[in-house]
């Protein structure tokens, strides 16, 4: 299992999102900052796809995370609705 983690600003606050990959399954959550709970997103959108790839590249730079990973999301964002499967 492999999680990744990344947060942006938004207007309603800073908010963290959490990337897992296991069982060669993706899910995603995401939280506001102050909040305790993960709220797990159901449908998974291209913005969501492109940040996790992000991500993953700069994490692959620096030798952190597998060439596979990048590749499965690429050819996911190659249909025209990357969301869930």
């Amino acid at each position: 299992m492999q999680r990744h983690q990344w947060r942006e600003r938004t207007e309603e606050g800073l908010r963290f999102w959490r990337a897992t990959y296991h069982a060669g399954e993706w899910s995603m959550a995401s939280q506001l900052k102050g909040e305790e709970e993960w709220t797990p997103q159901e449908v998974i959108g291209r913005p969501e796809w492109e940040k996790l790839r992000d991500v993953l590249w700069r994490k692959y730079q620096r030798k952190r995370c597998p060439w596979e990973l990048i590749e499965k999301i690429d050819r996911r964002l190659e249909k025209p609705d990357p969301g869930n499967e």
